[in-house]
């Protein structure tokens, strides 16, 4: 039988909440270790089902893994399998895989992509790019089967910073013969993790981070490393959205605010408060709060993760607010619920802010229009993404009455032990 959350809402969350390692980084770390036969510690390794899902991959190609408390071992002497089509579908890294297994066997299946439904995420900016650095791919009926006689480097040209497609490129590229420019690049800082670690491995790679260009000189082999897991940021953007939603006072132990700082703007700016002491940082306010506006963009911009949880937080806002996502066109999904809820989000494919996005003009549903004061009321909801689930968790806690809340999975993927965490905090949340 699947779980559910049971929440009676109305109590500030108080207290200090630990945040685990990014699943972000951890996840392509574990994928970075396979192109190297020698031994790969990772430390602040999250307990989440998507490093589990990771696991199991890494296994099947023919990792040797140990796991104590939340330091990983990973060591592939040699490539058992690099056909595994046949796993789990249920997350989007076998992708990433891709370079290691070619570098290594010369062949390479993957599955068909999964993930959350959050939009079209295609992986024609992955394929284009391998296929220029001679990688030859065949799509077939459920599975990405690939081949290459040898990977050289190339100038790789995006046209948009995609997060997964310059983490392939990278991992593609540190093995590859000659040089590998990648331009328009992402550069989050899960990413930087990961060149921090390939870099350890013996990686040659220069970040230009401001001008968005990765330079990657390929090399003959990589060793071992060891390597930490930076603080996952969506957690702190939670635990932070849900304190100020609450009207709660809540420390965050071992924070990196640089990290944070388009978050950070909009906290201010909407009158919530927060201060950084010693790595920590507190996070406290009372509604209502003023209005704003966003617009989620890649990193240093305001995540497309962070705009969940900010929504929910906007509907005690005095006046309208507007957020315009602009990463994917079909992240407003929840707010049919918080509308169930009592809240007033109107979803347009308008560009709310007035600066057209690459979604102008193809009906995409992408800006939402958020008016408050409201006083959200308790209802039944089923989590559709990880995000969208966070946002889920937070309404219920902030409304009057009982929520129950399914498709908890979704959340476990990103969240390691949210209930137990919330309940620290003095969240009344049962799972069920």
């Amino acid at each position: 039988m699947d779980e559910s959350f049971l929440i009676r809402g109305g109590r500030p969350l108080s207290g200090t909440v630990p945040v685990r390692g990014s699943k972000n980084a951890a996840t392509k770390m574990m994928v970075a270790s396979l192109l190297t036969e020698d031994p790969c510690v990772i430390e602040n390794v999250p307990h989440s089902s998507d490093v589990d899902i990771t696991r199991e991959l890494c296994e099947q190609i023919g990792s040797h893994i140990s796991w104590e408390d939340r330091v990983m071992s990973l060591t592939t002497p040699m490539v058992k399998n690099s056909l595994v089509s046949h796993l789990s579908r249920r997350n989007r890294i076998p992708v990433l895989a891709l370079g290691p297994l070619l570098h290594r066997s010369g062949v390479a299946e993957i599955p068909v992509l999964g993930g959350c439904p959050i939009g079209h995420r295609p992986i024609n900016f992955h394929i284009e790019a391998l296929n220029k650095m001679g990688v030859r791919i065949e799509r077939r009926e459920n599975s990405y089967y690939a081949q290459a006689d040898e990977i050289h480097g190339e100038e790789i040209i995006f046209p948009y910073p995609s997060v997964g497609a310059t983490e392939n490129i990278i991992l593609a590229g540190v093995l590859a013969q000659g040089k590998t420019i990648i331009k328009n690049a992402a550069v989050e800082p899960e990413i930087l993790n990961l060149v921090a670690m390939l870099t350890m491995m013996g990686a040659d790679i220069e970040v230009a981070e401001y001008q968005r260009i990765l330079r990657i000189n390929g090399v003959k082999k990589l060793g071992g490393a060891r390597i930490r897991v930076i603080p996952d940021r969506n957690e702190v953007v939670s635990f932070a959205t849900a304190a100020l939603a609450t009207q709660g006072d809540i420390t965050i132990p071992e924070v990196i605010s640089e990290h944070l700082l388009s978050f950070l703007e909009k906290v201010k700016e909407i009158g919530g408060h927060y201060e950084e002491k010693n790595n920590s940082m507190r996070f406290w306010g009372t509604g209502p709060y003023c209005a704003t506006t966003i617009q989620t963009s890649p990193h240093p911009g305001f995540m497309t993760d962070w705009q969940q949880p900010f929504c929910v937080l906007l509907t005690e806002a005095d006046a309208e607010s507007i957020i315009h996502e602009t990463v994917y066109e079909d992240r407003f999904g929840y707010t049919k619920d918080l509308k169930r809820m009592g809240a007033h989000v109107e979803v347009t494919d308008e560009c709310l802010d007035g600066t057209p996005c690459r979604f102008f003009g193809k009906m995409y549903h992408h800006s939402a229009r958020i008016k408050g004061p409201v006083k959200l009321s308790g209802t039944d909801m089923v989590m559709m993404d990880i995000r969208a689930g966070m946002a889920h968790l937070i309404a219920a806690l902030v409304a009057k009455g009982e929520s129950r809340i399914s498709g908890i999975d979704h959340i476990d993927r990103g969240y390691e032990k949210i209930d137990e965490r919330l309940r620290a905090l003095g969240a009344d949340i049962k799972r069920i």
